[in-house]
């Protein structure tokens, strides 16, 4: 039997891996989490299940930017695809599209540098939360109602506190995975926004559950049961104080994932305003 050169050309192409670039969006409400687990319904684990559908290989992986809680939306999370495929990267979004359920969203498939690693080459994470000041028919998923007068004014204050390279131990569940429990946040932004209190934090990275219980202990000042005093507590000893003021899962969104040369977004909106803004490549 005589084989072409095209052939085995061919069949050397497609049994390299390609590495692509995945940006998404997604609803937390039903899943536990970003990352993939045997017994629970995960964003990872759901992709990973397509992927295979659609490219009929095992080897296929998917990893992504980090973990997200349970819970937990993004507007803008970045993952990447080693695959087997010859497949132009337009056709990919369509095809993982044409699979995924309603609340998860591929933005944007792009072939990356064979190097490119979703986490390790991240520079900074923002995430934002909404707390809302009335009940809302329309955005319990997606927003913590506070029924407690908050002075927004203090919060402001206090959250300056948090700026720069702290020890968050006190903030953050236990886990193997956490080297250290030292963060660098780069800068903590407050806004009122009609009925809504956004918080915006950026940072090298983040811990588990760290963000939800800076909220929930700026709530506490807020509602002036909780001082300056008390978050610098937190800050330089460590605490299990924050863990009972953890804020709920609801309110929280993964705002943007920064790599080298991509720009953090100037204004802080409400991510139900974000939905409608195309801003995944950010160069």
């Amino acid at each position: 039997m005589t084989v072409s050169l095209y052939s085995l050309n061919y069949a050397k192409i497609i049994s390299a891996m390609s590495k692509f670039k995945i940006y998404l969006e997604y609803d937390g409400t039903r899943y536990s989490g970003w990352q993939k687990q045997k017994n629970a319904k995960t964003v990872q684990g759901t992709l990973l299940r397509i992927a295979e559908e659609i490219f009929k290989d095992s080897s296929s992986d998917i990893q992504g930017c980090g973990r997200t809680d349970s819970g937990v939306h993004a507007l803008n999370y970045v993952a990447h695809l080693d695959v087997k495929t010859m497949l132009a990267p337009e056709i990919i979004k369509l095809k993982l599209n044409d699979k995924l359920p309603f609340d998860i969203n591929v933005l944007e498939v792009e072939k990356i540098n064979p190097k490119f690693h979703a986490r390790h080459d991240v520079i900074l994470r923002s995430y934002i939360y909404q707390i809302s000041r009335r009940r809302t028919a329309f955005g319990k998923s997606y927003v913590w109602w506070i029924k407690d007068e908050l002075n927004f004014g203090i919060m402001v204050s206090v959250a300056k506190n948090l700026i720069g390279m702290h020890d968050f131990v006190s903030f953050a569940d236990n886990d193997p995975e956490n080297k250290s429990t030292k963060v660098m946040i780069e800068n903590v932004q407050l806004k009122e926004a009609g009925d809504l209190i956004l918080i915006r934090i950026t940072g090298s990275h983040f811990l588990w559950k760290m963000v939800r219980r800076i909220v929930g202990v700026l709530a506490e000042i807020g509602r002036n049961k909780m001082t300056e005093e008390d978050l610098l507590f937190f800050l330089n000893n460590k605490s299990n104080g924050p863990a009972k003021y953890t804020a709920p899962p609801s309110g929280l969104f993964l705002e943007q994932v920064l790599y080298k040369g991509d720009k953090l977004n100037k204004e802080l909106n409400s991510p139900l305003i974000l939905i409608n803004k195309p801003y995944f490549i950010n160069k």
